[in-house]
């Protein structure tokens, strides 16, 4: 492909020069070095900067006083199967560091890539953390919504229209939720955000696509609702929802690199968080599984720390009979210890691994890479030949003081060569005990901001990065000789190829107030599933009682079921099957076929609507491709009956008919209607319906 032979117009007026690929076009000021993004339908980001902290001053592009494109400026670029072009533009100023900023652009893609570079002039090295491809501000909206038609959605009225804005969280810990923000309002996102109009849909969405360096803050603010006036997505968020309680560390060299921010817009900001997700994944590929869902059992919340052997075995042999009558994937199913298996002697460990493979099944196990839960920091580190104690693996901030505990744990350093071989003998111990699966917590503490024992780790993220890569060769199946499953619990959203499944939310349980909290979480990271992780993990499916809360009802019981079912999933039940009502409902529900094979998909639903406030939506729908569709509703009232309603037209926007036929998948009920669907409920009750578009 030539430039010339492919769609792209590219185009100079005077010192403005464009770049248009038919769904948007770039266009950069080279007499005032900032640029506008303008769609097709009209959406805008205009008079857009890029920054960078230098010493105790924050530049722009816009304070250099020569921006040019020189003409070997415009490059082709071939990402796999998708091509593009990519423009880099020069910045450069007396006495400041030589400025190249990169816009990439795809052939039939309403996206574009921008970042930058920093070069020190001869001889000399910068440090910066605080590097923003993306810094705007407008009292007449430097981020604006079209419509497509030149109107903007809804009823005229104000309010229904203003547009909405989606917090990301960093991680999953303390219960985190996601959150939209109407505007005029602010919020803090972290590695993406989404600003949309409610009743079109219609959204721009914008993160990072490259998670080795640094941690991306996104902020909106506006006095308006139909617009968004300040915009800034910047590389060296540090805060308290980044758990670090020190600032990001400065990125050194002779060359430094802001993070690559992808902009989007679609007629349906649900498709442009998908594409988001596969944007990051064609970046850096997820981790590969090929064995399907895994179906099983974790411990934690059936006994938490009085873990023992008589539960673990029991529950394989109880979940060998509902093996028998479907409750697997392929015939495989993990009985999985979490925190406290320690509480079993080597012995038992070796001997469980051996009842549950008689059994037909997988062992799984527990572990935390990167926090120290000792009262004795003294104490020699396991694996490594006495040469180091705890007490030098711990990180500190940048005077030498051991950072706060978080979560009740102090953090590892994990660049320390001590926890490198402590890694090593862990992992080694549970793949040659014969574990198939571990789930690795409290990831957060190793992408803490502080000093580093590497010096070339100057962030968090690049000591993660480096602390995962470590757990992901241990475990690389053309090491071990097998499969084994990888899921990452209390853990950063980014970077996501170091697991094969992540918890998509913090601890949730059984009851409805779990089932409520763990779909928020779905409503805003649904994407997330097949695209940077193999399968969004719901947590612990408990069909009767967790440890620590009282007996849920039976509706309680079953949404949790069908929360699960729809999360994407890794479906692992949470009860001690040793009591008896435990029992009756695993009995009555696993053997459907039905909502089984449903689950075995590992495909998740999407949200009908988007989140409200920090609460989630009640309604999520999958798209079955010849089959129609999936739709689950939620009452998320424990108390009262309540009649949910889903308009036809939300759910298959632009069909001639809205006409259907629901089958109810676990009564089998089937029912024919037409417009709205109205389903009633009672108090925490749930549907799981099949639906089939009539002619």
């Amino acid at each position: 492909m030539t430039i010339e032979q492919s769609q792209w117009r590219t185009t100079s007026d005077g010192a403005l020069l464009k770049v248009d690929n038919g769904l948007m076009e770039l266009q950069v000021d080279l007499a005032a070095g900032t640029y506008d993004l303008v769609w097709r339908d009209g959406s805008a980001l205009t008079g857009v900067s890029a920054a960078y902290r230098f010493g105790d001053d924050v530049l722009r592009t816009s304070d250099y006083g020569i921006h040019t494109a020189g003409g070997d400026a415009i490059q082709e670029v071939n990402d796999g199967a998708v091509r593009g072009i990519r423009l880099t533009v020069r910045h450069e100023a007396p006495e400041l560091p030589l400025l190249k900023q990169h816009f990439t652009l795809y052939e039939e893609r309403p996206s574009i890539v921008v970042g930058f570079e920093l070069e020190a002039q001869a001889g000399g090295m910068l440090e910066s953390n605080y590097l923003a491809p993306v810094l705007a501000a407008s009292a007449l909206g430097a981020l604006r919504l079209g419509s497509g038609d030149g109107e903007r959605a809804g009823d005229g009225n104000e309010a229904a229209t203003a547009l909405l804005a989606l917090r990301v969280p960093f991680d999953n810990d303390k219960w985190v939720r996601y959150e939209t923000t109407a505007m005029p309002g602010a919020l803090e996102s972290y590695e993406a955000t989404a600003v949309y109009e409610p009743v079109s849909r219609r959204g721009m969405v914008m993160g990072s696509v490259r998670h080795d360096t640094w941690k991306t803050g996104l902020k909106l603010a506006s006095g308006s609702g139909a617009h968004v006036e300040a915009v800034e997505a910047y590389g060296g968020a540090a805060g308290e929802l980044t758990r670090d309680s020190i600032a990001h560390g400065a990125v050194t060299g002779a060359t430094i690199a802001s993070p690559d921010i992808w902009i989007g817009v679609y007629g349906d900001y649900r498709r442009g968080l998908e594409a988001f997700g596969q944007a990051n994944a064609a970046t850096v590929p997820a981790l590969a599984w090929e064995q399907g869902v895994p179906f099983g059992w974790n411990s934690w919340s059936a006994a938490a720390n009085k873990l023992d052997y008589d539960l673990y075995v029991k529950t394989s042999d109880f979940l060998r009979g509902m093996q028998d009558r479907g409750f697997h994937n392929n015939g495989d199913v993990y009985i999985n210890f979490d925190s406290f298996w320690t509480n079993l002697t080597p012995e038992q460990l070796r001997q469980s691994v051996a009842h549950v493979n008689r059994n037909g099944q997988k062992a799984g196990i527990y572990w935390t890479p990167f926090a120290f839960w000792g009262k004795d920091a003294s104490r020699k580190v396991e694996g490594t030949d006495g040469r180091y104690a705890y007490d030098e693996l711990l990180l500190r901030d940048r005077e030498g003081n051991v950072l706060p505990e978080l979560d009740g744990g102090l953090a590892i350093d994990p660049t320390h060569p001590g926890n490198l071989l402590r890694t090593e003998y862990h992992l080694n111990r549970f793949v040659d005990w014969g574990f198939d699966y571990v789930k690795l917590d409290f990831l957060g503490h190793g992408a803490l901001e502080g000093k580093h024992h590497d010096p070339s780790v100057h962030t968090g993220m690049q000591a993660y990065n480096l602390g995962m890569d470590c757990v992901r060769k241990l475990l690389a199946p053309e090491r071990i000789g097998r499969p084994f499953h990888v899921n990452l619990s209390i853990a950063p959203l980014f970077p996501y190829q170091y697991g094969h499944s992540r918890r998509i939310s913090c601890d949730a349980f059984g009851t409805l107030s779990d089932t409520e909290y763990m779909l928020n979480s779905l409503g805003g990271a649904w994407w997330a599933n097949d695209a940077i992780y193999r399968f969004n993990d719901p947590d612990h499916t408990v069909l009767y009682k967790s440890y620590n809360q009282d007996a849920t009802s039976y509706h309680e019981g079953r949404s949790r079921l069908n929360a699960s079912v729809v999360s994407g999933t890794v479906l692992l039940l949470g009860d001690d099957f040793r009591k008896e009502e435990a029992r009756e409902r695993a009995s009555e529900w696993l053997p459907n076929d039905k909502v089984m094979a449903l689950a075995r998909r590992g495909q998740t639903f999407v949200p009908v609507e988007g989140i409200p406030g920090a609460g989630s939506t009640d309604a999520f729908v999958l798209e079955s491709h010849g089959e129609g569709m999936y739709l689950a509703v939620f009452n998320f009232d424990p108390v009262s009956p309540a009649v949910k309603s889903v308009p036809a037209e939300r759910l298959a926007a632009g069909r001639g008919s809205s006409r259907y036929r629901l089958e109810d998948l676990w009564s089998g009920a089937a029912t024919e209607g037409a417009g709205t669907i109205e389903l009633p409920l009672a108090a925490g009750e749930s549907a799981l319906l099949k639906l089939t578009w009539l002619a």
